[in-house]
């Protein structure tokens, strides 16, 4: 079942994801390379081939071109495994979707030197698994024991991402897969898990996949329902025949939404929403092709 699942992702991914990525990911600091990156004062010790003649003769003084080191990308993909992402009333539930995100990021950035490394937020805590070649990445990542289906985490998702921006500090690409649902159902900023969010987008470039399932924003008028917490296990009877209620709840969903969107662009990082009932592989490729468009912002700390 494993190897037919890997089997059906790596033809997804050459069929319609391969190539929007490669490429993608310069060097982040300044170094020997060879693309022209920043214009600067000539200091001793510069290489004199790079002075730009033409701007030297206008400010009348040396001016020499630094280039873009070209390095190997360190990826990390943090991926929520708490009882809240076991959940899905479509045709998967929110962790498989977040398994294979994980999946497609290994496939799509593999090349020769690059590693991708795994962390899992459990009900028990973090468990970080070492760096792999994408494909080996990838695999793994469809492997996984499935997710606890009950249970408060012992380990909150801002203290995962606050553990991922200390551990792993050589700049890349670091993804948080989540649906950002916190256990005492807070919808409003600010989020918990806000500022090591921004911690870490100073020194890396990040997205974040916020993954969601329909019945998460609007109830259908099926009658009297009991809704269960998975994490709290706390009940509630709801009517939603009556339409205030369902609009209440809609309501709540789209603040939730917003907020989310928002505080994820306030933090630096880019935000990749996915449903459990659309073509995760659709809105992955247009989110890349618009980032291409508009290249991420440089980490404060790569361009050191």
């Amino acid at each position: 079942m494993t190897v037919a699942r890997f089997r059906g992702l790596d033809l997804v991914v050459r069929r319609r994801l391969d190539g929007l990525l490669h490429g993608e990911h310069a060097g982040l600091r300044l170094g020997a390379g060879g693309d022209a990156e920043e214009l600067t004062r000539y200091r001793p010790g510069h290489d004199v081939r790079r002075i730009d003649w033409n701007v030297t003769a206008r400010s009348t003084e040396p001016m020499v071109w630094r280039t873009r080191a070209e390095h190997e990308l360190d990826t990390w993909v943090l991926v929520d495994r708490t009882a809240s992402m076991a959940f899905g009333t479509v045709a998967h539930e929110k962790s498989e979707t977040a398994e294979w995100l994980a999946g497609a990021i290994g496939l799509l950035t593999d090349a020769p030197g690059n590693r991708v490394g795994i962390g899992s937020l459990e009900a028990d805590g973090v468990r970080w698994l070492r760096p792999l070649a994408g494909r080996a990445a990838a695999h793994r990542a469809l492997t996984a024991d499935p997710p606890a289906r009950e249970g408060v985490a012992s380990t909150s998702l801002a203290d995962a991402i606050g553990a991922l921006e200390r551990r792993y500090r050589r700049p890349g690409l670091r993804v948080v897969v989540s649906d950002l649902l916190e256990p005492d159902g807070a919808h409003r900023r600010p989020f918990p898990w806000e500022q090591p969010l921004k911690r870490l987008a100073r020194r890396h470039d990040v997205v974040v996949a916020e993954v969601i399932d329909p019945r998460e924003l609007e109830l259908p008028p099926v009658g009297e329902v009991v809704l269960t917490d998975p994490e709290t296990g706390a009940q509630r009877e709801v009517s939603t025949s009556d339409r205030r209620v369902r609009d209440a709840y809609a309501a709540a969903a789209r603040e939730h939404r917003a907020a989310t969107a928002e505080a994820v662009r306030a933090a630096g990082a880019a935000h990749l929403p996915l449903t459990t009932h659309a073509d995760w592989t659709a809105e992955l490729a247009r989110f890349v092709i618009r980032r291409r468009r508009t290249p991420a912002r440089r980490p404060r700390s790569a361009a050191r």
